[in-house]
């Protein structure tokens, strides 16, 4: 038994190492007659991060977007999931090792995903909240509905501004997305729950470095992002770079803007392990070859946001979403068992299925095979795709009905601060107080 408890097998150990969207898919589609597959997370759940915006904006709740990875996998055989953290490899002896210590593989794959990137400035990552996992989305569900009941409670009209207002830093989907939601709570929902405020003094502020929003997407794609946004009261500034931020002033080039609230998303970087060599990492992510093998290494795999895989027409790497991911995973899948078979293997090539974003209330736009499309029928069909994605039919039923819900009424019921939250302790919230401790 290794240190994960997990029984000695005869077939050849496949570790994998995250149950995102590329460790699920290859968790899936891999061989359990061929090989011992042992499924390593921080979390015994899988999260569809395309929608945690919505369970920070009150749209949606928590478990409506994570699925248990134990249930997603009951049926597998020779299938070991263990909720571990991994520390290092050492691919000289064959082994992980995790906060529990070491385990033996024969093939190891880390798909471990992404985290923010706040490119080095120390402030910005200590007052500023970030929105890559489900418990940062529940955080800042939180701190939204704490800093209205805080302007209640204050005199200070400089102070009640800064709670008041909102800057997200980032102008690609999650931001766009993210500013589309807060512009409706704005106009339709916590003027109901808060009538003792002037909301016109909120001020939702969309900042973004390059020239245009969804700089990933169409140039009209872009445009109509703008537009919409600015129809729900966003503030959108392009070209502009953000240089600090000290928990209540954020401080780009051309202005300041006051905020207690700084929401980050202007960047992510891979989530890498120790022992991997240094010459095969580059801007925070693993170098891999046309099979996902690490460069420099034998039997330690790399799928997802941490990989960088340099091809003819994606010569910086593969974009850092969903597709991407869950077609490496597949092709790997399948190329462990051509490798144990002596069979040739297959080079990856990326299908791009398009992108979309929503803005808000009937309003999307979404680039497909050279087409382009917006507006009512763009947002249903964002609604489709994210609705079908969700992992488990209890998880598409919970949003539907949140989803309709929200439509017919203008509301979103899930207003709770179920866990207190501040990011630096009786600084960024203040006049808050409960018997509940912070988490």
């Amino acid at each position: 038994m290794s240190s994960l408890n997990i029984p000695e097998s005869k077939k050849d150990r496949v570790i994998i190492v995250g149950g995102g969207f590329g460790g699920l898919q290859l968790a899936k589609q891999i061989s359990s007659r061929d090989f011992q597959v042992v499924l390593i997370d921080k979390h015994n759940y899988h999260t569809f991060q395309p929608l945690l915006y919505q369970v920070a904006t009150s749209g949606l709740e928590p478990d409506s977007i994570a699925y248990p990875l134990r249930k997603i996998f009951h049926k597998k055989r020779d299938f070991y999931f263990r909720v571990a953290k991994a520390e290092s490899i050492d691919e000289e002896k064959g082994e992980l090792i995790t906060d529990h210590g070491p385990v033996r593989f024969d093939h190891l794959i880390i798909a471990t995903g992404s985290t923010t990137n706040y490119f080095g400035n120390a402030n910005i990552e200590k007052y500023s909240m970030p929105m890559k996992s489900l418990p940062e989305a529940l955080d800042l569900r939180s701190l939204i509905l704490q800093n209205f009941e805080a302007s209640l409670l204050t005199d200070d009209l400089k102070q009640r501004e800064r709670l008041m207002n909102y800057v997200i830093v980032g102008g690609g989907p999650t931001g766009v997305e993210l500013a589309g939601a807060i512009g409706e709570l704005k106009l339709h929902v916590l003027p109901q729950d808060y009538p003792d405020l002037d909301f016109r003094r909120m001020t939702i502020h969309l900042l973004e470095a390059a020239p245009r929003l969804l700089n990933g997407m169409s140039d009209k794609s872009g445009e109509q992002a703008q537009k919409g946004l600015e129809k729900l009261d966003v503030q959108v500034w392009t070209k502009t770079l953000v240089k600090d931020y000290d928990g209540k002033t954020v401080i780009t080039e051309n202005r300041e803007l006051p905020a207690s609230t700084l929401i980050w998303a202007a960047g992510v970087r891979g989530v890498t392990i120790e022992g991997i060599p240094e010459s095969s990492v580059e801007r925070g992510r693993i170098l891999v070859d046309e099979h996902s093998r690490v460069e420099g290494m034998k039997s330690v795999y790399a799928i997802g946001d941490v990989a960088l895989m340099k091809q003819g027409s994606h010569p910086n790497g593969h974009p850092m979403v969903a597709p991407a991911a869950v077609q490496q995973g597949k092709l790997l899948a399948k190329n462990l068992l051509r490798t144990k078979r002596g069979a040739p293997l297959k080079s990856f090539s990326y299908f791009d299925k398009g992108s979309m974003a929503t803005i808000g209330r009937n309003k999307a736009v979404v680039d497909v095979a050279g087409l382009h499309f917006s507006g009512f029928f763009a947002w249903l069909v964002w609604m489709f795709v994210h609705l079908m994605e969700l992992v488990g039919f209890r998880n598409r039923i919970v949003a539907l009905v949140n989803w309709s819900s929200s439509y017919f009424s203008y509301d979103k019921g899930i207003r709770l601060i179920v866990r207190p939250f501040s990011k630096v302790k009786d600084e960024v919230v203040e006049n808050v107080h409960s018997d509940v401790p912070a988490e």
